[in-house]
């Protein structure tokens, strides 16, 4: 093999990028837009998409992306993908590092990534090129590794430097003081605002499982959540705010298991995560953190499946 290049995307490596997807994942990677040429093309005229490619002497051997709905000042990156013929190079983490150095000069605050948890590879790297584990996504996408289960996906962020995304200054409930303190030590803290605009209640249908984003609990609402179909899985994203214990309290009646933060779409704010009705499954995660968030999940569901069956 010869020297590896990593580079910018251009127009003509879109046909050799999604063979690179097809020959690793086959048909089963969970972003279809990457069996379409054209798709990748557009992205990337639109803006949406800015990639870097690893090339071997014309073949694209390597593949990652900042993803994001322009305008806006975060991203994703994701699309990561390499050849089986160019493992063992670190190359996921170059051509990650190389988009992250590029970040500041487009206009980005921040950026996301989803690590899956089938393999531990990408949550290495992610904490190897700068990302902190803040929450769990459970049972979130169909596994692009064929498995019955649907892959479980750590949430990471990663701040632009000169950029913020505090957590508010409030106590935090025993139950995740540990962890919680811990994200204030990397994302700092300020005092909690008391008026945001405005956050349509939302709820939507995602494959097996049910996706709610909220921005403030009340009984009303409380109420209505509790007489769902209890067979339904379950995501709450709720605002994070000076009623976060309370929320905890809350949903933990419900039957929900609070599974960390995710940044809110805007510049700065916090979702934090609840979930109802994961697969009872063991998982090993390169982030204590989130291997405890996952371990008071799983008992949580085994209590619940306890219950059921009692009843």
């Amino acid at each position: 093999m010869n020297r590896l290049i990593v580079r910018p995307f251009r127009p003509s490596d879109s046909i050799a990028v999604s063979q690179l997807f097809r020959e690793v994942y086959g048909d089963h990677y969970v972003q279809p837009d990457i069996y379409l040429p054209n798709m990748i093309s557009q992205h990337h005229a639109e803006g949406s998409w800015q990639s870097m490619v690893a090339v071997d002497d014309g073949r694209v051997l390597g593949h990652a992306a900042l993803c994001r709905d322009t305008p806006s000042s975060t991203a994703e990156l994701a699309l990561s993908v390499v050849h089986p013929a160019a493992q063992g190079q670190n190359l996921a983490t170059r051509l990650g590092l190389e988009l992250l150095k590029q970040s500041d000069s487009v206009g980005l605050k921040s950026v996301s990534i989803k690590q899956v948890t089938h393999h531990p590879y990408t949550q290495r790297m992610a904490e190897k090129i700068g990302f902190h584990s803040t929450g769990l996504l459970p049972d979130f996408v169909p596994s692009p590794f064929a498995e019955p289960f649907p892959e479980t996906i750590v949430m990471g962020c990663h701040l632009i430097a000169g950029h913020m995304r505090p957590l508010p200054d409030i106590p935090w409930p025993e139950s995740c003081r540990a962890f919680m303190q811990h994200l204030c030590s990397v994302f700092g803290t300020h005092q909690d605002k008391t008026s945001r605009p405005a956050m349509p209640l939302q709820i939507k249908q995602q494959q097996h499982r049910f996706d709610i984003v909220i921005q403030r609990l009340n009984t009303r609402l409380l109420e209505q959540i509790s007489q769902l179909p209890r067979h339904w899985l379950i995501s709450a994203r709720l605002e994070l705010s000076r009623h976060f214990a309370r929320d905890v309290h809350s949903f933990s009646a419900l039957g929900f298991a609070f599974t960390g933060l995710i940044p809110t779409p805007g510049d700065d704010g916090w979702f934090a995560l609840f979930h109802r009705g994961a697969q009872v499954r063991s998982l090993n995660l390169h982030c204590v953190h989130m291997q405890q968030l996952h371990d008071d999940m799983q008992q949580n569901a085994n209590a619940s499946i306890g219950n059921r069956s009692a009843a």
